[in-house]
């Protein structure tokens, strides 16, 4: 078994290792690991050999494969390689009022929606504690560099949260209590998981919840994303509306835009009327579809998707457009994944306008 990284170890196992020291050196580190978002090298209240010591004995669990970032330089996409050779991407994103940090839970993912570019490569394995805390803590040290502060986590990554829900929320109680973000500030996704949500609801942060709904009928939503058959629409709204009703967050549904597919008067309709039947009504992110190599169809033309909008509002319906953040490069999950090679040393890609 590896031995622990950095953001795997607890406070307590981190007492341990600092036996035979001053007991106010636990908080020293801890605050540093956390609040500063410090490597263990650069927290300088601690002496000199017990840093060097630290940073030998809890290595980083996040190998630097690929950054990209956008024209806008407001998109930054990090491409890591884990232990045992899989690769995660995590997403930070920067906005007028916000910073938001898009986070990874599994290496690939066995729900197998066509259109999603994670979706299509498959399953590899979990992630631990560590390496879901150190995606949050990278992207905050990156993100300080330019004097911002990360103020919201979603679990929007690579993976399904709810089939890797145990580590999942122990990084979840580890953001809030220890980076210090509010639970509030925190989405957690799932294409339906209808266990994982309610499990969800028995736990104590009152995060938001997200589900990626993309279709508003048991047939259309089947094709689209195959875990519906076991677990069909009547059944997931009814434990959206426990979940909401426990928690008092609303739900917010997300909505890739599909051409053809699910972007039509009738989708609007339907898709409105599972809105109605939450109190109160879900709210819709329509999302512009990036395009993946393995998905023919394309996305649904922007002008149609703010048409779609309007339509929903017509029905009664409460929905937003999610700004397309990084289409080139290659943001959609997955897609950095699949696009690079094994490189021996970190690359950096600045794409220019």
């Amino acid at each position: 078994m590896a031995a622990p990284t950095r953001y795997d170890v607890t406070r307590d196992e981190l007492a341990e290792r600092l036996d035979g020291e001053p007991r106010y050196r636990l908080d020293q580190l801890w605050e540093g690991l956390y609040t500063q978002l410090a490597d263990p090298v650069d927290i300088t209240n601690l002496p000199k050999k017990l840093r060097e010591r630290l940073d030998r004995e809890l290595p980083t669990a996040l190998t630097l494969v690929t950054e990209s970032v956008d024209e806008t330089g407001d998109t930054v996409k990090f491409l890591w390689e884990l232990d045992g050779g899989s690769r995660v991407e995590t997403v930070l994103m920067l906005y007028a009022d916000r910073a938001t940090v898009c986070v990874s839970s599994q290496a690939g993912c066995a729900m197998a929606c066509g259109f999603c570019a994670t979706g299509q490569a498959g399953f590899t394995r979990h992630l631990t504690v560590g390496e879901i805390v150190e995606q949050v803590v990278r992207a905050a040290q990156r993100a300080k560099q330019v004097d911002r502060r990360v103020s919201n986590i979603v679990f929007m990554g690579m993976g399904e949260p709810m089939a890797n829900l145990v580590p999942v929320w122990k990084s979840v109680e580890r953001i809030h209590g220890d980076i210090g973000l509010s639970a509030r500030h925190i989405t957690i996704s799932t294409v339906g998981l209808i266990p994982g949500i309610r499990a969800l609801k028995d736990l104590p942060l009152p995060v938001n919840l997200a589900v990626s709904l993309h279709a508003a009928n048991d047939e259309l939503r089947t094709e689209m994303v195959p875990i519906n058959k076991r677990y069909p629409i009547d059944d997931l709204i009814s434990a959206c509306n426990d979940y909401l009703q426990v928690k008092n967050r609303r739900v917010s549904f997300e909505w890739a835009m599909i051409d053809g597919v699910n972007d039509r008067t009738s989708d609007a309709r339907e898709l409105a009327a599972l809105c109605r039947r939450m109190q109160p009504h879900a709210h819709v992110n329509l999302i512009p579809l990036n395009p993946t190599p393995g998905y023919p169809t394309k996305g649904t033309p922007l002008k149609r998707v703010y048409a779609f909008r309007d339509a929903l509002e017509d029905f009664g319906a409460n929905a937003t457009v999610r700004q397309n953040r990084g289409t080139d490069i290659d943001a959609a999950c997955g897609q950095l994944a699949a696009g690079q090679p094994v490189v021996d040393k970190p690359v950096r890609i600045t794409v220019k306008p």
